[in-house]
């Protein structure tokens, strides 16, 4: 039994600033050409927008896992107060909202601390055994790297490569990666 193994073809351009990347990814995009990735040393304003994503929503997961936890302290502490180990302190009763006040807040905090970092290992794919895509080593030094996917597009390669060169890249490389 043989095992095939398929490759993704990339071209690649390089670019020297973050300036000129983020008008090169407005052009790209407005010339018909699906951009795989970009991939920058530091985070640049706007890119977001100019790679066409979506809104975030973890936003939305924060809470759900803030209000897990947030339940769960309620409910921990209730059942811990008021049913497994009652103890009369002061003379309060033995399930005391006020009281549980502060552990409910660590709690919510913690969930959904740790609910995000799991929520965003798991959506970006930067979980335990994850490959690593890596284009061009200088990503993550100097350089400003523009990937397209050539399979997800009907330009060809050359054409590609001449619309990226015509938008300010130092190089155009092309890169086969292994599935």
């Amino acid at each position: 039994m043989s095992a095939t193994h398929s490759t993704t073809k990339y071209l690649v351009g390089v670019y020297d600033d973050d300036d000129v990347l983020l008008n090169a990814v407005r052009s790209v995009r407005s010339s018909g050409v699906n951009v795989h990735e970009v991939y920058t040393p530091f985070p640049v304003h706007g890119m977001d927008d100019a790679i066409g994503y979506k809104r975030s929503r973890i936003d939305i997961a924060a809470f759900m896992f803030g209000l897990t936890g947030t339940l769960f302290a309620i409910t921990m502490m209730s059942l811990m107060m008021g049913f497994d180990w009652p103890m009369n302190i002061g003379g309060k009763p033995f399930i005391a909202p006020p009281d549980f006040i502060p552990v409910s807040f660590e709690l919510t905090v913690l969930f959904a601390a740790l609910g995000m970092v799991f929520t965003f290992l798991i959506v970006s794919g930067l979980g335990p055994g994850a490959k690593k895509l890596v284009l061009d080593p200088r990503f993550s030094d100097d350089k400003f790297i523009l990937a397209v996917d050539l399979g997800k597009n009907k330009l060809s390669s050359d054409q590609i490569s001449e619309l990226l060169r015509s938008t300010g890249a130092s190089e155009v490389n092309t890169k086969e990666v292994e599935d």
